[in-house]
């Protein structure tokens, strides 16, 4: 570790950008530990203001956002992933007057082979 906490936690959330462009989850997670070390040591320091301070929450106002934008898309993945699945499962069609009518569909049939 650096032996300046700002500087370092600076590079920190470097990392942290790349990872969550590249979309890499699992760095994420093994840099979480990290950043949280880094920031009670900068909080411990008592520093209200300076430019590397500034700097870095630049940075992670950056990070968060991007960790908002990673967020919403895996939502909506999983919101989609869930209708498909809804989907597979019904059929639809509307009378007409508009009203909505589901028919659930049977599982996959099953092949029986005899001899």
């Amino acid at each position: 570790m650096d032996n300046n906490p700002i500087r370092a936690l600076e590079d920190l959330l470097d990392l942290e950008r790349a990872a969550l462009i590249q979309g890499d989850l699992t760095d994420l997670s093994r840099l979480t530990p990290e950043k949280e070390t880094l920031i009670g040591v900068i909080n411990q320091l008592h520093v209200l203001e300076s430019d590397d301070l500034i700097r870095v929450q630049k940075k992670v106002a950056r990070n968060q956002a991007l960790l908002n934008n990673a967020a919403e898309g895996i939502r909506a993945v999983a919101d989609r992933m869930s209708e498909l699945r809804r989907v597979k499962q019904e059929f639809s069609t509307y009378d007409a007057a508009g009203q909505r009518n589901g028919f659930v569909l049977r599982s996959q049939a099953k092949l029986e082979k005899r001899a």
